[in-house]
């Protein structure tokens, strides 16, 4: 992979720059993404269960959902008592996965190969 290789994609519109780094900025934090990977993985979730998965506590996996659900990243869906959790569709994981490439490689830079090259 190149730095310069043209891989399809335009260049970025000038008023996408602020609201590309918002969603990187929300995407940045290792518990989101952990609900995210969850959520993704296991399907639609009670805050209770996502809170087990990703080894926090309730209130806190609420707040990062809140954040999330602000971003249109995941949707909620009243079950009896409980609210359902469910990630909108593909697209935070796959700049998630994209973020884990980038760090393998600069891994590679410190002598490893990285998983994705094996």
């Amino acid at each position: 992979m190149h730095a310069n290789s043209n891989d399809g994609l335009h260049p970025i519109e000038p008023e996408f720059v602020e609201l590309a780094a918002e969603v990187l900025g929300i995407l940045s934090d290792p518990t989101r993404i952990r609900i995210l990977d969850a959520l993704e993985s296991e399907g639609e979730l009670p805050v209770g269960e996502i809170a087990k998965l990703v080894g926090k506590s309730p209130s806190g996996v609420s707040q990062h959902l809140a954040r999330l659900r602000m971003a249109r990243m995941v949707t909620t869906r009243p079950e009896g008592t409980k609210v359902l959790y469910a990630v909108v569709d593909a697209h935070p994981m796959r700049v998630i996965r994209e973020a884990v490439l980038l760090a393998e490689h600069a891994v590679e830079a410190a002598g490893r190969i990285p998983k994705h090259h094996r």
